[in-house]
């Protein structure tokens, strides 16, 4: 046997004629044992499947869960700083060494509606960072609403549609009416609709006690122009939308704003854009990471056992194909030392058992991108909601498969690296005499 006759035996099998050397023996050893490189492609497959299912899914399920959680509030708001009381310290420092000390009790004082100082500057200064995306004013406070002897307490959230609607898009959940507020108007939860008994075009009072820096109660009457649904009865309840003048009008406020809500493109950092924005303008931002922890938490519990999920079944993968490959190492023992015999250098022999564990993991990879298309496909089409309508969108991301093939690609070459370099390392006599 030769070089030229083993590679002419391999163009007779089928290969093409410009294949390197180290190709067609790679495919040729994975050629006679075609019963083992079934059976570590078919695991290799069912372990990038899975891998593909679960990070889809995964993917899915955290993007409904962020879309439900953030498509109703900010991403951060800026607040103005609370009011605290500092009890008199002088006292303690006049009395004598080991006398007893006696206080009162110092109760922290009620939070009046504040505006934030010099808000027009901060939001020009936040809506200048890069990662920001919207920028809205918000003015805040608490009221009565009075529908013949029926009242209600409520919260108003004064906005400027404009900048607030692409924050929380009100349009996509009005059950009916309009959306676009004028100084006279008003939009209203469905559950409240329900229990003050009104619809599209009714009147509402609205009144609120001394607040801000005027010293009577304001009152005023506006028009329901809208009704939506957010989701949540509570805050159907509860939630109502103005014009910002009306609102700063309503609760004395004038020319004032309780709380700016900004947006920004990466959700997950929104806890360190938060810190940014606040050592930047001195004014208090919290992030919804910070004041929805829990839920963060549980998104962040997802991630982590998705990725141990993904490493083990790769570990198993790696493990599969790497125990392949030791037999193949050991049956082909005698090739690889005629192989070496005939002046084949060690680095050849080390990239043709690379190549097959490169060439597994691909495979693989390219039948378990199949499986696991079509186990998403199943459960968008199977899973669904009591409604019939879908549990979650589902996004077929062609990074995700793009990434599997490089990933379990390379999963083959480092699996096959340990049988490979024993292959390159045989010395050629011992290996003829088996």
């Amino acid at each position: 046997m030769s070089l030229n006759h083993g590679m002419n035996s391999g163009l007779n099998n089928g290969l093409q004629p410009w294949l390197p050397f180290e190709w067609i023996v790679a495919i040729r050893f994975l050629r006679e044992g075609r019963l083992q490189t079934l059976f570590i492609i078919s695991g290799v497959a069912i372990g990038v499947g899975v891998i593909v299912f679960m990070s889809a899914l995964l993917a899915g399920l955290q993007g409904n869960f962020i879309n439900r959680v953030l498509s109703a509030q900010a991403h951060i708001q800026l607040l103005p700083p609370q009011q605290v009381t500092r009890p008199q310290r002088e006292a303690a420092k006049s009395a004598a060494p080991g006398a007893a000390l006696s206080g009162a009790i110092i109760q922290p004082p009620l939070q009046r509606l504040k505006s934030i100082d010099q808000w027009q500057a901060v939001v020009e200064e936040v809506r200048a960072l890069p990662s920001v995306q919207v920028v809205s004013p918000v003015v805040g406070g608490s009221a009565l609403v009075v529908r013949g002897n029926a009242s209600r307490a409520i919260s108003v959230a004064g906005i400027d549609p404009a900048l607030y609607y692409r924050i929380v898009d009100l349009k996509a959940k009005l059950l009916r009416g309009r959306a676009d507020l004028a100084a006279t108007d008003i939009l209203i939860g469905t559950d409240l609709a329900s229990d003050l008994a009104v619809d599209v075009g009714d009147k509402l009072r609205l009144s609120t006690a001394a607040s801000g820096s005027n010293a009577t109660a304001a009152t005023t009457t506006l028009t329901v122009i809208g009704i939506f649904d957010l989701g949540n009865k509570g805050a159907n309840q509860r939630s109502t939308f103005v014009a910002l003048h009306t609102a700063q009008s309503l609760l004395g406020l004038p020319g004032g704003v309780t709380s700016v809500d900004v947006t920004v493109k990466d959700v997950y950092a929104a806890e360190v854009m938060a810190q940014r924005i606040q050592s930047a303008t001195g004014v208090e931002a919290d992030s919804w990471i910070k004041s929805s922890a829990q839920f963060f938490s549980a998104i962040s519990a997802q991630t982590m056992a998705n990725t141990a999920i993904r490493f083990f079944v790769g570990l198993s993968v790696a493990f599969g194909i790497a125990s392949v490959l030791v037999v193949v190492v050991v049956q082909k023992s005698r090739e690889i030392g005629i192989l070496r015999a005939m002046g084949i250098s060690q680095g050849q022999i080390l990239r043709i058992f690379l190549l097959q564990g490169g060439l597994l993991g691909f495979g693989g990879a390219l039948a378990g991108c199949g499986i696991g298309s079509v186990a998403l496909l199943l459960w968008q089409r199977y899973a669904r909601n009591a409604d019939g309508t879908p549990l979650f969108p589902m996004v077929f991301d062609p990074e995700l498969f793009a990434l599997a093939l490089l990933l379990a690609t390379l999963t083959g070459l480092l699996a096959a690296f340990a049988p490979a370099l024993r292959a390159a390392r045989m010395d050629p006599v011992v290996a003829i005499r088996g």
